[in-house]
């Protein structure tokens, strides 16, 4: 906890401008491993889309806060999460998305589980042919679950399990998308970007102001930056644009848009009258994330696939345009002009600043 506050105490300098984190809160290995124990642990963490997962069997591997997961759709069609883990000698299970079939096995010496997690079968554990043990009790040895929420296409996991119920930690974000009717939300589209060479703060931070998008998105957005504002409240925050005369394209957003981030990595922007879009953010390491996002029509519309190819083709510009702002802002943490951090607009990126102060809070009680 005192390191970190020795990290953070030019953030929580008073002054009549607002300073942005410390180069250390982007690039130091010791403030990723506090967000590790601390931002990815207490809070809801979006893993994973669940369209992603179709089949009973379906696994996706992910690493949250430098530890193996794994999320499975069981027979009854439940989306669940474990560690990643056999309860035997703590080998990874699954190393890459697959169907799984009905049983999980270690590779190693074919312990298996069902799709609940439930140890089914421990070859030859007390001796040849003896596939049990007085001692053993299989009950007790089955995959460790962790707390899962599937909101729409969207999975989530607490790790430490304290967090309040995702029904009140999500209450602002859900708030803003007030009448939107889920049942006629499709996924049209997943675009994979791999991974990208910056921390992910660097990410949420972007989408939440629109100070850039005028500048950076030229081409690709019809958005004024005097049509936008920002957006605080809770856990949610990031900003958004009302126009008078919606004239976006297949080559250019120019639309009435929410762009909403929830703490600590999920990201949600609505674009009227029938788009969403939502990033899987995943991060990597202090200077590595990995990222995907998701196109979703709502209101039952339908693209064909020329529109979708369009749109995809849309979304893939506008992000290479925002990675590479993120990837040269990471560049930038290793002068020492940033140690300081730097200034935040007090107009555009109040919300940024209300998203590092989540950050903040989190890493100073590590111990806590």
């Amino acid at each position: 906890m005192g390191d970190m506050q020795k990290i953070l105490s030019p953030f929580f300098e008073n002054s009549s401008l607002k300073r942005g984190l410390p180069a250390a809160a982007y690039t130091s290995h010791e403030f990723w491993e506090a967000e590790c124990q601390t931002v990815f642990r207490r809070n809801w963490i979006c893993v994973g889309f669940a369209h992603e997962l179709k089949e009973s069997g379906d696994a996706v591997p992910v690493t949250i806060a430098n530890m193996p997961l794994l999320i499975v759709r069981n027979t009854k069609g439940e989306i669940k999460a474990f560690h990643n883990i056999c309860r035997h000698r703590c080998l990874t299970l699954v190393d890459e998305p697959k169907n799984v079939g009905k049983l999980i096995r270690c590779p190693y010496h074919a312990w298996a589980y069902d799709l609940d997690g439930r140890l089914r079968a421990a070859p030859h554990f007390g001796g040849p042919n003896q596939h049990n043990h007085e001692d053993f009790d299989k009950k007790a040895n089955g995959l460790i679950p962790i707390r899962t929420q599937v909101w729409n296409d969207w999975i989530f996991v607490n790790i430490n399990g304290d967090a309040e119920q995702f029904g009140e930690y999500s209450a602002t974000l859900q708030g803003r998308l007030d009448g939107m009717e889920w049942s006629k939300v499709d996924c049209v589209a997943t675009l994979d970007f791999g991974e990208v060479a910056c921390n992910w703060k660097f990410i949420m931070e972007n989408f939440i102001e629109p100070y850039h998008v005028q500048f950076v998105h030229s081409t690709t957005t019809d958005q004024p930056l005097e049509d936008h504002y920002t957006i605080i409240d809770g856990n949610c925050m990031g900003s958004a644009v009302d126009l008078e005369e919606e004239i976006g394209t297949s080559g250019s957003l120019g639309v009435s848009s929410r762009y909403l981030a929830m703490y600590p990595n999920f990201i949600l922007g609505r674009y009227f009258p029938n788009q969403i879009g939502v990033y899987l953010n995943i991060p990597t390491g202090p200077g590595t994330l990995l990222q995907k996002r998701a196109i979703y029509t709502t209101d039952g519309q339908f693209m064909d696939v020329h529109d979708v190819k369009a749109l995809k083709n849309l979304w893939w510009d506008v992000h290479k345009e925002d990675h590479e702002m993120t990837e040269r802002l990471q560049l930038g943490r290793a002068s020492s002009i940033a140690d300081e951090g730097g200034v935040l607009s007090p107009a555009w990126e109040d919300s940024v600043r209300h998203f590092q102060d989540l950050i903040a809070k989190d890493v100073a009680t590590e111990n806590s």
